[in-house]
């Protein structure tokens, strides 16, 4: 079975940190004997046309110092940060339209698996409009539903468009396939790709004891990502003051992205700035280390002013794998890795005296929160591991080809 991956960012060259979630997928997909590929749009003109043995199709869209609408951050965060942006999406959509085309007419796939469906679904339907066995897998992460629901009203006819139009739709998250289930009747089962656990851990794959707050000194608290408003790094830097008050604690913020200078300023303007370290963006050694010698894992998710919040959280499992335990906001995907009291804390989104309150309840109760980590690995083990991934997205291309009529799980091997 060949399947073609429709994505708007893939790694350039084999070290990229792009979407590392996508390529064990893909990965992972090969090893059970399909033959994959991935259709992207080119970055500067360029980006390598192989990652890992698996061939990438880079479309143009725009001379080449202007093909930035991707890759360094999600092309929503942009387009709302520099709404000048915008006027590269006819280029964009002529460009991958031209070369979904030319895909269905030369080497037509089994099935193209369409991810971020707004807008992508109409390259997906070009494809498979050149080869009447070709199937359309659709997948949503939550952004584009709620960004057309706020500011885009006049698409939603697109949306339910490429909803109904596809051979099988899943969603990222549970909060995502209810957000997808608005506009259908049909089944939306949840496949969490983003979700493919890293084995970052251990050189052998395997995980760290879980030992939190067994260290001598401050407890150490841990956020990992993008610095963008969602992410909500500034509540748990106000949170920080709070928990201050009553424990010694200090945090390191990973990452970097367009609100690195205000978390600064934040951190300053409430005090805390010589208790934060603002580490901008590392490589997988230092990554790792972080991990491993800190005490407590931190995600403040918030929806954020386009209404886009976490879909899933993959962080949280990196975490896990670690031994950290788990603090994270009720929003979003986030509540499909943390059940409150049983797999980590949640707390409502935005609320820094919330966030303050489970840090301290964490630190006070180290056993308790071992237990979480423990039953947070099984559940991660049982819900979000690539092989079990992998299964259901192979039954889902079965349930696509079989309902267009095609092969069915022909050609894939369990």
């Amino acid at each position: 079975m060949k399947v073609v991956h429709v994505v708007t960012a893939f790694p350039r060259h084999d070290d990229d940190v792009i979407t590392p979630w996508l390529g064990r997928l893909l990965l992972g997909l090969r090893q059970r004997g399909l033959e994959v590929g991935v259709l992207a749009p080119a970055y500067r003109g360029g980006g390598a046309t192989e990652w890992r043995g698996i061939p990438v199709h880079r479309f143009r869209y725009a001379p080449a110092r202007l093909e930035t609408l991707t890759h360094e951050e999600t092309a929503p965060d942009r387009l709302r940060r520099r709404p000048a942006y915008a006027a590269l999406l006819p280029g964009y959509m002529l460009g991958g339209s031209l070369a979904s085309i030319g895909l269905g007419a030369s080497s037509p796939p089994d099935v193209i698996h369409v991810h971020w469906p707004v807008p992508h679904g109409w390259f997906g339907a070009l494809a498979r409009a050149s080869s009447e066995r070709t199937a359309v897998v659709s997948s949503f992460y939550s952004v584009e539903i709620r960004w057309i629901e706020r500011r885009l009203r006049w698409a939603v006819p697109f949306l339910r468009w490429s909803i109904e139009s596809a051979d099988a739709v899943t969603a990222i998250s549970t909060a995502t396939a209810a957000a997808v289930a608005r506009y259908t009747s049909r089944e939306v089962p949840v496949i969490p790709f983003s979700a493919a656990i890293s084995g970052r851990a251990l050189p052998d794959g395997g995980t760290v004891e879980a030992r939190p707050m067994e260290r001598a000194g401050p407890v150490r608290l841990l956020f990992v990502g993008r610095l963008v408003e969602r992410k909500g790094v500034h509540i748990l830097i106000r949170a920080l003051a709070r928990v201050r008050e009553r424990v010694d604690a200090t945090l390191t913020v990973i990452g970097d992205g367009p609100r690195a200078s205000r978390l600064e300023a934040e951190a300053r303007r409430v005090g805390v700035d010589p208790f934060v370290r603002f580490a901008g963006r590392v490589d997988e050694a230092a990554l790792g280390e972080a991990y491993r010698t800190s005490d407590l894992f931190v995600l403040p998710a918030i929806v954020d002013g386009k209404g886009d919040t976490e879909g899933l959280g993959v962080v949280l499992l990196e975490a896990l794998e670690f031994g950290l335990p788990l603090i994270a906001s009720d929003v979003g995907g986030i509540p499909d890795i943390v059940r409150h009291g049983e797999t980590g804390l949640l707390v409502p989104p935005g609320d820094a005296g919330a966030l303050g309150d489970a840090i301290v309840r964490v630190v006070e109760d180290p056993a308790a929160a071992r237990d979480r980590v423990e039953r947070g690995r099984a559940h991660m083990r049982e819900h979000f591991g690539l092989p079990g991934v992998v299964d259901r997205l192979l039954a889902c291309y079965g349930a696509a080809l079989s309902r267009r009529g095609g092969p069915g799980s022909q050609g894939i091997r369990r």
